[in-house]
């Protein structure tokens, strides 16, 4: 009779399973000590660059930095991503922005029109174009009743003023 010492087949199959498990839990630890001064770091660089939400419709509405990278193929430029949130019947008054801008319809539907331009209603899954510099007379929710958002990706000059309200 022999007797083995340490793991049977069958558990030294699961270990792996294990090794992973307790690998995981120590990433999203890390992470979720690390993530929110990532965010404040990121916030603090978009921030200023971005309308304040006084200057917007109304208290719902609200435009919340996703990132910002200097391009390094494109000296002097920066793409900048952030998350406009609109309340039912939000918008935000009329301005221009820095450079280009490509807007992605998540939620809702987003009135637009841009000066000389008429007004469209766009869906999710629907994007469009603000070219540097042009009149944004018209961003909205086209709803009264459920709120909308977007995804606006900038492509500006480092450091620029990315939204610029026109009285």
């Amino acid at each position: 009779m022999s007797a083995t010492l340490g793991l049977s087949p069958a558990s030294r199959q699961g270990r792996p399973f294990y090794l992973a498990v307790i690998a995981g839990l120590a990433c999203a630890f890390v992470i979720g000590k690390t993530l929110p001064s990532t965010m404040d770091v990121i916030s603090a660089i978009i921030e200023p660059l971005c309308s304040n939400a006084a200057a917007a419709g109304s208290p719902l509405d609200t435009v919340e930095p996703i990132g910002s990278y200097a391009l390094p193929n494109v000296p002097g430029k920066r793409v900048t991503i952030v998350r406009v949130f609109y309340g039912p019947g939000g918008f935000t008054r009329a301005h221009r922005h820095a450079g280009s801008v490509t807007a992605y319809v998540t939620k809702g539907e987003i009135r637009s029109q841009l000066a000389g331009g008429v007004v469209e209603t766009f869906k999710v899954g629907q994007s469009f174009f603000e070219p540097p510099g042009a009149v944004h007379l018209v961003s909205a929710n086209a709803s009264m009743t459920e709120p909308a958002e977007l995804i606006a990706v900038f492509v500006a000059d480092e450091g620029a003023q990315l939204t610029t309200f026109v009285e």
